[in-house]
């Protein structure tokens, strides 16, 4: 049975970027994502990713009105299975915590190398949300204000975020874990229960603010 292909539209004025990953993106996941479509305008975002029905939707924060993140609720209202990355060629925290709140599933700066990239979005199409290490407590820290730690962690659990605070995927932790992937995912809900968070940024944002890692 073949791999589905994973569809994904480019919210973008930069052409030469948006040329550069419609290249790149199917080399770089051995054919199992191209680019469906882009557009330059980011009040044709939600139309876009409407007709091409797209699983990965990437937006540019600073685009020309109405913007990236009204881009972002647009595709969220309209499309609501299309996962959302906003990408940005800063790190500022202000426009990332936007375009959260917008409806994005994560943030990736545009400086991310290209053989790095794959591995966040794939993260993102298998319903986790992704952030720079570097950002997780400027981005979360206004969100959700620090927090002590709610339970002590044993060294097991406290390795697990290390690598989920990393931005370690479900396949890099089994690896390092030597464990299956669904063993991983089981372990990770149960950190996450114990943690009292409902996703792996979360859990990492805490982890960086209560000093558990």
């Amino acid at each position: 049975m073949s791999t589905p292909t994973l569809r994904v539209v480019l919210i973008d004025d930069h052409p030469l970027f948006v040329q550069g990953l419609e290249l790149l993106l199917p080399k770089i996941s051995d054919g199992r994502a191209v680019v469906a479509g882009s557009t330059q305008d980011a009040a044709g975002a939600a139309g876009l990713a409407l007709r091409t029905a797209a699983d990965l939707a990437l937006v540019d924060l600073h685009m020309p009105a109405p913007g990236g993140v009204r881009a972002i609720a647009a595709i969220r209202r309209t499309v609501p299975r299309t996962r959302i990355v906003a990408m940005s060629g800063d790190e500022h925290p202000e426009p990332a915590v936007e375009a959260l709140r917008a409806g994005a599933e994560g943030f990736l700066p545009k400086t991310t190398d290209a053989e790095a990239l794959l591995s966040p979005l794939l993260s993102i199409l298998d319903g986790w949300s992704v952030l720079p290490s570097s950002l997780l407590g400027s981005l979360l820290g206004p969100v959700r204000g620090n927090r002590p730690a709610p339970v002590h962690l044993d060294d097991a659990e406290r390795r697990l975020l290390r690598l989920i605070a990393a931005g370690a995927t479900t396949t890099e932790i089994a690896e390092e874990l030597h464990v299956s992937e669904r063993t991983v995912k089981r372990m990770t809900a149960t950190l996450l229960r114990r943690l009292r968070v409902t996703s792996r940024t979360e859990a990492a944002a805490l982890a960086g603010s209560a000093g558990l890692i």
